[in-house]
């Protein structure tokens, strides 16, 4: 019944590893690279309430990284609240969270100029898939699918979260 309200289609044409984006310190992100990983993408913004949660993101890459997940950090403005340059991005998530998983240059995450990834989410997932908010989780099971989303409010080191990251892990 839910899955009328979420309106998915989940045709899956095209996977996670079809898309790249443009990296924040220039050069390419290809998520082809990850095939087989578990990707955790995250849209993220230095001036949003949940800010903090990129020392949980931090975390999650520092313990999980050799065993599979990838964290990649997407930020936006869509929501007002990143308006630097990728290089004041950099150098605030660096200097204020030691921050290095990998991170996309400033990108729309919603509407019609929406990074392509973010649109295909949105139409194998549903409505779920679109970040309301900075901070939205995406998470792509190793199949290269979306395995599930969680909202700003879900912190990365939550119980649910990481038990699904674990469980995906060893899937």
């Amino acid at each position: 019944m839910f899955g009328l309200f979420n309106n998915v289609s989940a045709n899956y044409s095209k996977l996670a590893y079809d898309f790249e984006f443009k990296n924040i310190k220039g050069g390419t992100i290809n998520l082809n690279n990850y095939k087989n990983k578990v990707i955790v993408v995250v849209n993220v913004a230095s001036r949003c309430g949940f800010t903090r949660q990129y020392e949980d993101l931090q975390k999650l890459w520092t313990n999980y990284k050799n065993e599979g997940l990838v964290v990649l950090g997407v930020p936006t403005n869509n929501f007002k609240q990143e308006p630097g340059s990728n290089k004041d991005i950099k150098d605030f998530c660096e200097t204020n969270f030691n921050i290095d998983f990998p991170m996309t240059e400033k990108m729309d995450v919603i509407g019609g100029n929406a990074h392509p990834f973010f649109k295909w989410t949105k139409e194998n997932h549903g409505r779920s898939a679109v970040p309301k908010w900075n901070f939205h989780k995406i998470i792509i099971g190793k199949d290269g699918k979306v395995a599930d989303t969680f909202t700003s409010i879900t912190k990365p080191s939550s119980k649910k979260f990481i038990d699904l990251i674990e469980k995906e892990i060893k899937n």
